[in-house]
Order: structure tokens, then sequence, then C-alpha cells
């Protein structure tokens, strides 16, 4: 009886392990296919776009899950930062931003949700140079000279940027109020158009990200004036910046950044910040970060909520400047 009975609950035992194994194999799968969505609010291919796809490779490693990078596009940024802010508060919904960030709430008619109290800044990545270039039909060889050539024609000379309120515009509006000098602003629809009546010589100026015309400067198609920010950029080493060429107030650049909806607990951002500093410490990011000439900040959180408010009181101040405005 006994022997029976011992056969019998041996043999139940294999059958419940048998049909238990699917079940946890399915759960096992489940677990493991969890994801970290990273919300790009920007187009696929843009410079954002590629240092968080980046990123996204490391990011998997350190955090134990896969991280899908989703590009949420619309409205500037709008729309997938929306859903950013929105998102659950456990840290497996994060965002990479740009400087676009900050010139919405100015620029839109409507945002909807606050740019500082709606998200945790957790760190700056890096900031994106930009370079003054001009057609080399533009008789001017150096920053000095393109002043007192705006000078002496005021409001002949025309800038272009990637559209109105972008931060290729609101560097161009800086400029003008450094130097003192009236130019015309026309707005194209993304840096491809502008970068291609900047090679024609259909707009005479630009501020452009350098990796973007790096190749047309040193084929001599367009002139390197100066760099935006307060250091040479490593890619364009012999260019001077606006501030050493006579305008030492003069820094912009657009950057790029780690957010996550706001309420974030202290351990996941540090765990987050953690894990942004271990991913810009290898080569593959550092490889990356330097073919697009970023120059890295990988900033803690204190400092990237600093950061963002004083940038938005900045762009908030040139866009009003500008005049630029969005429905």
């Amino acid at each position: 009886m006994n022997k029976f009975f011992n056969r019998r609950r041996l043999v139940g035992a294999i059958v419940g392990t048998m049909l238990a194994a699917p079940l946890l194999t399915a759960s096992a799968q489940v677990m493991g296919e969890k994801s970290v969505r990273l919300i790009v609010p920007l187009t696929a291919g843009s410079t954002v776009d590629a240092i968080a796809r980046v990123m996204a490779n490391q990011y998997a490693k350190s955090m134990g899950h896969p991280v899908v990078v989703e590009n949420l596009v619309g409205a500037g940024g709008l729309t997938g930062t929306a859903q950013l802010v929105r998102a659950p508060k456990d840290g497996m919904t994060i965002g990479m931003v740009s400087s676009n960030h900050v010139i919405n709430p100015s620029i839109y008619k409507s945002v909807p949700f606050d740019a500082i109290k709606d998200i945790t800044p957790i760190s700056v990545i890096g900031t994106v140079p930009l370079v003054l270039v001009t057609h080399p039909s533009v008789p001017a060889k150096d920053l000095k000279e393109l002043i007192a050539l705006a000078k002496e024609k005021p409001g002949e000379l025309n800038y272009g940027s990637a559209g109105n309120g972008s931060s290729l515009h609101l560097a161009g509006e800086l400029f003008k109020s450094e130097a003192g000098v009236d130019l015309r602003h026309i707005p194209y629809r993304g840096t491809g158009p502008l970068t291609n009546d900047l090679l024609g010589g259909q707009v005479q100026m630009g501020f452009v990200s350098v990796t973007a015309v790096a190749p047309h400067i040193k084929a001599g198609k367009l002139r390197a004036i100066a760099v935006s920010t307060s250091k040479r950029s490593t890619v364009l080493p012999d260019v001077p910046t606006v501030a050493e060429q006579g305008l030492p107030n003069y820094s912009f650049d657009a950057w790029i950044a780690l957010i996550g909806p706001a309420g974030l607990p202290a351990a996941t951002v540090n765990k987050l910040y953690g894990d942004t500093k271990t991913a810009l410490g290898t080569k593959e990011v550092q490889d990356s970060l330097a073919a697009q000439g970023i120059m890295v900040i990988g900033s803690a959180p204190e400092s990237a909520a600093q950061f963002f408010k004083t940038e938005l009181e900045k762009h908030t101040r040139l866009v009003k400047q500008s005049g630029a405005r969005l429905e």
C-alpha cells in the first residue's frame, strides 16, 4: 500500500513539475522581457537619438533590463515629453531631451506640463558646440570683421536657423545682442535645408552644429568664424570661440540631458545617475560622443536641477528678445 502510494506521489510530482515548467518559463520570460523605456521626443537620426541609442546599450548592461528607445516626435518635443511626465515613478520610463525642453515653454502658446516641476533631472549628458559659419562670398575673415561689416550694413546681412525658436535661432539672437548688430533672421525647416542654402549662398551665415558642417569647412565651402561655447571644439580645434574674439559674455550651446518624471525616489535617481556615469566611462559611448563633437558633462542630479532652472531663465529671455512664437 505504502509502495503504491509513494509511486502515485512520485508520478504526481513529475506530472506537476511538467505542467508547472511552462508556467515558470513563461513567468521568467515576462520578467526578462520587461523593458526600460527611453523616450526621445525628437526624430530618429538626430544627435539626441544617436546618443540615446548608444547609451541604451550600456544602460541595459547595468540595469539588467532591455532598454528600448522610443522616438515620440511632435511639437518640438512636447508630445514625447508629455508622455514621459505622466509615466509611473519607478525608473522604468526615462527620457533624453535637448535644449528644446527649456525653449518650448516660451515659444509655444500652450505647453501641457511644467518644464521644471513635472520632471526629475538626472544628469546633463553633454553640450553640443555650435559654429558660426559664413558663405565664402561674405567679405569677412573673422568675427571682428564680420561685426564691422554688419554694423556698416545694418539689416542687410541675414542669418539662417533650423526654425523659429530653435537653438540655432537663439544662438543668433544672443550674438546680435552681444555684438550690437542688426541681422535678418531666415528660419528653415531643419538643419538640412539650412545647410544646403548656406552652401548655395542663399543665406549668408548661421550657427550650426560643428559635426553638421565640419566637412564643408574643411573643403572650403563654408568659412568657420567662431565656436559658440566657452571652450574650443575638439572637432574644430583651430577655430576660436566667440568670447576669444571680443565678446567675453557670449556662450551658447545646445545640450542633451537625461530626465525622469517628477517625484522619482532618491534611490532611483541615484541609481540612474550611477548607470549614466558608468555608461559615459565606456569606450563605445566616449567614441560616439567624440564623433558627434559633444563635450561631456555627466553632471550630478543636484547640479542638473540647477542647470535646468538657469537655462530656462536664459532661454525665456532670448525667446522674448527674438519675438518668436509658435502655435
